[in-house]
């Protein structure tokens, strides 16, 4: 009988390959690289005034609480992982494999068909142009690729300094950005914002909130790769807090930023942001195009730090799913003996991240509406996960009352059941919008043009999203199907549950 809350023989063997090498520092860089997500600062800021309203609301209504309850579960379940651990311990396999592949998934769907996107338009405009579906165009977009992915095979004591340089020049690049803007404005005025400029809507609710909620997602993530960690009991939680505070002014302030410098009509996703820089940059006279050069330059690094750090993550966690016997006959499920890292998922992820590259390249339309409609999808697969990793950190509390808390929330159990409850609600209403965009405006008798909105027709974008989704069950299916034989395998002799050492047996 399979039991849920106990590793198979492949996964403690594999275990023994991972070095502890992550510090305090080093996993709070890590989850700045990874969460702060500068290329949708465009997109969301898209929807005017509102948008830094909704981020205010979303900031104290979901992010506190969310950061509250993955700081706890993050610091008391520290087995190399995170989530797919998590959610096993409290639903079983079949419901961890699920919210894994989900959670990994978005990853290489996201570098590959949206991050790529960004970076070599980003080139394109402001150090060296390059032809939209060109040669150079593919090369750019695959270097792209493999440069994150060879990142993440590298063993993590070196590895670690891409995302870790690439979260520094991004907080540094952040706030560059915004005391150039307060300096651009002290000469040449401010766009005239008004009260009523900020006035939330329902329209504006429906569009920025899954944009919001993916932003504001993933501050648990680094618990991927807890079994690295040196003290991640301790250093989990203040990690946590931390890094939400920094992402929420690297979200707010760069917002305001944006909307006080760019005329509304001329925001758009993938060059909303340096639509903005471009402007501000004017202040710095004949010296603007070396500058916007040099930023263009410090963009597409950041950019591939913040992709590297995901496949980083990421791709730990669905190694250990795939060592678990949930992801496939073990195959997926082997570190590298020597550098301690998941090569096999490594290489898949690049090999995901290139074929969903090409199939957006096939997609018509302009390069910001393939970037709407990419990161639609990734914000719908990170957003499922999270409608089943969610409830799950809520249930662990209540099923291994015992584990010791280095952070507890200071909370009673239907207090955090309450917080859960809050979260769930905001991922619930953020995945049907993302995935059936444009249903809740009909039935709130909102004003919506679909193709105007995505720059293409519904068919095209229900056909990709549902496509999409259903590739990724089914390779779920076939993958939890296929890894029987490793979770029949039978344990080694001094086999123990993934929480023995922390969890008292009645707490069961």
């Amino acid at each position: 009988m399979d039991q849920p809350s106990h590793s198979t023989r492949l996964a403690q063997e594999q275990s023994k390959h991972l070095q502890k090498s992550l510090g305090r520092f080093d996993i709070l860089l890590l989850v700045v690289a990874a969460v702060i997500s500068v290329e949708v600062l465009g997109q969301v800021s898209g929807f005017g005034g509102e948008t830094f309203t909704w981020a205010l609301i979303l900031a104290v209504t979901f992010m506190v609480p969310y950061g509250l309850i993955f700081a706890e579960t993050g610091g008391a379940f520290t087995e190399e992982g995170g989530v797919y651990v998590w959610t096993k311990m409290a639903y079983g396999r079949v419901v961890a494999a699920i919210t894994a592949l989900f959670t990994w998934v978005t990853q290489p769907v996201w570098v590959g068909g949206a991050m790529a996107f960004v970076a070599v338009e980003t080139w394109s405009e402001y150090v060296s142009h390059v032809d939209t579906g060109s040669v150079g165009d593919y090369l750019f977009k695959l270097l792209f690729i493999w440069i994150t992915v060879t990142s993440a095979v590298i063993s993590l004591k070196h590895g670690k300094w891409l995302p870790s340089l690439g979260a520094i020049l991004k907080v540094v690049f952040l706030a560059f950005f915004i005391i150039v803007t307060l300096i651009y404005g002290l000469q040449h005025g401010f766009n005239g914002l008004s009260l009523g400029f900020f006035t939330p809507t329902l329209a504006g609710f429906l569009g920025v909130t899954p944009l919001l909620l993916f932003s504001f997602l993933g501050f648990e993530s680094g618990n991927s790769a807890a079994g690295e960690m040196k003290n991640p009991a301790k250093d989990v939680p203040i990690s946590v807090a931390r890094s939400s505070m920094i992402a929420a002014a690297s979200y707010l302030l760069p917002i305001l930023a944006i909307l006080l410098v760019v005329p509304l009509d001329q925001i758009n996703g993938i060059s909303g942001l340096f639509g903005a820089v471009s402007k501000v940059y004017s202040v710095f006279g004949p010296a603007a195009p070396t500058m916007l050069a040099i930023s263009a330059i410090v963009f597409c690094f950041v950019l591939v730090s913040q992709g590297a750090a995901w496949m980083i993550i990421s791709d730990r966690m669905q190694a250990m799913a795939a060592a678990d016997g949930s992801f496939f006959g073990g195959f997926f499920g082997r570190f590298h003996p020597k550098l301690g890292t998941p090569i096999r998922v490594n290489t898949l992820s690049g090999v995901v991240a290139t074929l969903f590259m090409l199939a957006a390249m096939q997609l018509s339309g302009t390069s910001s509406a393939l970037f709407g409609v990419v990161l639609s999808i990734a914000i719908s697969t990170f957003l499922l996960s999270y409608l089943l990793a969610m409830p799950a950190a809520v249930r662990l509390r209540r099923k291994y009352p015992l584990v010791e808390r280095p952070f507890k929330v200071p909370v009673s159990d239907t207090g955090f059941r309450i917080l859960g409850a809050i979260c769930f609600a905001w991922i619930l209403v953020g995945s049907w919008v993302a995935i059936f965009p444009g249903t809740l405006e009909k039935l709130f008798n909102v004003d919506y043009d679909f193709e105007a909105t995505w720059g293409v027709s519904q068919v095209t974008f229900e056909a990709f999203a549902l496509g999409t989704l259903g590739c990724i069950l089914a390779l779920g299916i076939v993958g939890y199907v296929r890894g029987k034989k490793v979770r029949d395998a039978p344990p080694a002799a001094d086999s123990e549950s993934l929480c023995t050492d922390r969890t008292p047996q009645n707490a069961s």
